[in-house]
């Protein structure tokens, strides 16, 4: 099956997503999981050894600044589903301002961490993750997760479920549930934008105050 970017935003619609067995296979197919990852906006974890690694600063943030690094740095692994052609569409979809990246570079600016994914409506679909030093990729997540609570999105879609994932907050909910919540999420607009990074004590101090709320 041949990929394009709008059959790619339809998916996401609907609440679908595109993989790969693997790298080298040229084959894509749909998935609809029984049972969704999310990480709730308002649910995030920050643990005293993530946010005493957030407050070091030994690192740097951006977003949109290198999404082709990213995505390369996802498909970095032993066993990956981004092959050839879903690579090369998102980056046609990230070149049409659908899909984003947010960036931990070292601060010598080595990319270091990072994760990309789709928007649409107020929803953020989470495609995949990297990290080459410790909690790279839990800084990452902590700091889009902030960006997208400031941002007005709705929804943030993980595709499954992790150890990893859910020991930052995040959770299963049904495909019932998942559409449901999709359905008003792209009733609402959100803007992804690329806002001035936040120092790491605020993006702590929101989170935590909004899990309080709890």
């Amino acid at each position: 099956m041949s990929l394009t970017p709008e059959l790619l935003l339809h998916a996401y619609s609907v609440g679908v997503f595109p993989m790969a067995e693997h790298r080298l296979d040229s084959d894509v197919f749909w998935v609809d999981p029984k049972w969704r990852g999310i990480i709730p906006l308002d649910g995030f974890h920050i643990s005293r050894s993530l946010a005493k690694r957030m407050r070091r600063n030994d690192y740097r943030v951006s977003i949109n600044h290198d999404f082709t690094g990213v995505v390369d740095g996802c498909a970095d692994r032993f066993e990956t589903w981004i092959n050839a052609e879903i690579r090369a569409q998102y980056l046609e979809l990230h070149a049409r301002g659908h899909a984003h990246s947010l960036e931990i570079r070292d601060r010598h600016g080595s990319l270091i961490g990072g994760v990309y994914g789709v928007v649409l409506g107020s929803a953020f679909f989470g495609e995949s993750m990297f990290s080459r030093r410790t909690d790279a990729s839990k800084i990452a997540l902590a700091y889009l997760v902030d960006h997208l609570n400031s941002a007005g999105f709705s929804l943030f879609d993980t595709q499954f479920l992790t150890p990893h994932l859910a020991s930052l907050g995040a959770l299963e909910i049904s495909r019932a549930a998942y559409h449901y919540r999709l359905k008003a999420a792209l009733k609402r607009r959100a803007c992804f934008g690329t806002p001035p990074i936040p120092q790491a004590q605020e993006v702590i101090q929101r989170i935590t105050q909004m899990s309080y709320r709890l």
